[in-house]
């Protein structure tokens, strides 16, 4: 019996110690491939590594040489710049895809060139591109939705799209309502800009008190005219008249000009002292819309001795700190049915306007017709006072790609001089 105990015992030992030895050819089995997977991984991370490196100096090589887009531009490419061509690049993206993938990107494309065709107050092209975007798809079903902008990007699109509408002072119109009521629904942010817009442009729209043609035309003498028109409207009896150069004698310009003068005016001009001086200040700047008109004054210095007899005559009747009490002494100076002096209009603090001009060509010899032909219509007292020139004048970049420098010089000595008091010979 106990032999066999101790065979039992001793097969036990062997199969526990055979076990061990297992095991540890095992687990050192499974450590050597871990090493060896290790390495390998290591390997390929390193790898992975000098890849990527020589991947992202290709791109910056690439990119350092030439840039190509993403996405082409149909409008950058287009040969000719008219709204045919631009309408036609619209419906060809419209019909092309009826999921219309990258509708926004091309709406703010179109938007970017409508200048270069031409097309920025035109209502026509803005309805064809809110007509890009599908309809239904962005109408919000609750009122989480609305309030928290559903689909901001689109939404924000259109809003873009009608703010620069509302810049150029294109006026929408109901069918622009129906389409935006189509694709954003009544909740959607864009018509309750449109709505904004419809409020409050149409008040606006004919309160100017100089109403201008829409669009200005292109004729410089036609927007000389209405310059000075509604420069002169201080004076209701300002009278606009269109003088020719060439019907100066010695003129040097032939070329336009348009004055504008009062009958006050011209009473101020004769009552001018002879051995005071007036001038002639410019060029100035008026702008109509988006056109710039050069316009020139025929100015004197301010008559301080009249401006202060003025100030003096003055009282206010508000003034409470002297009350003149008629019982007691004197009877107060009543100034109700005394003649005295009234300032006009065109005598103003820094001087005193006599006419206004804008000529063809904005040059001194131009102004000097204008004096000639103010003295032969009805001012000859103009041949009694000095004339001064006072310009302020800047050379033109188109000048100075156009000339050479030698001219530049000289003209830049001219109009030196011109800065200073010149005068008229």
């Amino acid at each position: 019996m106990i032999r066999k105990l101790k065979g039992l015992l001793n097969n036990s030992n062997n199969s526990f110690a055979s076990c061990i030895i297992t095991w540890k050819t095992y687990s050192n089995e499974a450590n050597r491939k871990k090493e060896e997977s290790e390495g390998e991984n290591s390997e390929s991370d390193s790898f992975q590594q000098q890849r990527k490196k020589q991947n992202s100096e290709e791109q910056q090589k690439t990119t350092s040489t030439s840039f190509v887009p993403a996405i082409r531009n149909p409008f950058a490419e287009a040969s000719e710049k008219t709204k045919g061509v631009y309408m036609s690049m619209v419906e060809i993206f419209t019909e092309r895809d009826i999921r219309r993938r990258n509708h926004v990107e091309f709406i703010y494309a179109a938007m970017k060139h409508m200048a270069e065709f031409g097309v920025e107050r035109d209502l026509e092209v803005y309805k064809a591109l809110i007509n890009v975007l599908p309809k239904g798809k962005f109408i919000p079903r609750n009122i989480f939705q609305a309030e928290f902008m559903h689909y901001p990007k689109q939404q924000q699109c259109i809003i873009d799209l009608l703010e620069q509408m509302e810049d150029l002072g294109v006026m929408p119109d109901y069918e622009m309502e129906a389409m935006l009521l189509n694709v954003f629904g009544r909740s959607g942010h864009p018509l309750r800009k449109y709505w904004r817009m419809m409020y409050w442009m149409p008040k606006f729209k004919n309160r100017s008190p100089w109403p201008l043609p829409n669009p200005v035309p292109d004729s410089a003498l036609t927007m000389a005219k209405l310059a000075i028109e509604r420069m002169c409207t201080v004076d209701v009896r300002s009278r606009i008249s269109v003088f020719e150069t060439k019907n100066v004698v010695d003129a040097i310009d032939d070329t336009w000009i348009v004055s504008g003068m009062s009958p006050d005016q011209t009473q101020l001009l004769h009552k001018h002292p002879y051995n005071k001086a007036i001038y002639i200040e410019g060029p100035f700047l008026i702008w109509l819309r988006s056109r710039t008109i050069n316009y020139f004054t025929l100015r004197a210095d301010p008559d301080v001795e009249f401006l202060n007899s003025l100030n003096s005559n003055t009282e206010d009747e508000d003034d409470v700190t002297k009350l003149r009490v008629p019982f007691f002494g004197q009877p107060p100076i009543s100034t109700k049915n005394q003649v005295g002096k009234v300032r006009s209009v065109h005598q103003q603090d820094d001087g005193t306007i006599f006419a206004i001009c804008a000529t063809g060509t904005s040059t001194k010899d131009s102004l000097l017709s204008w004096i000639r032909l103010l003295e032969a219509n009805g001012n000859p007292v103009l041949s009694q006072i000095p004339v001064l020139f006072r310009f302020r004048s800047k050379i033109n970049d188109k000048v100075k790609e156009i000339e050479p420098s030698s001219e530049i010089k000289s003209s830049t000595a001219t109009n030196n001089d011109l800065s200073t008091d010149d005068p008229k010979r």
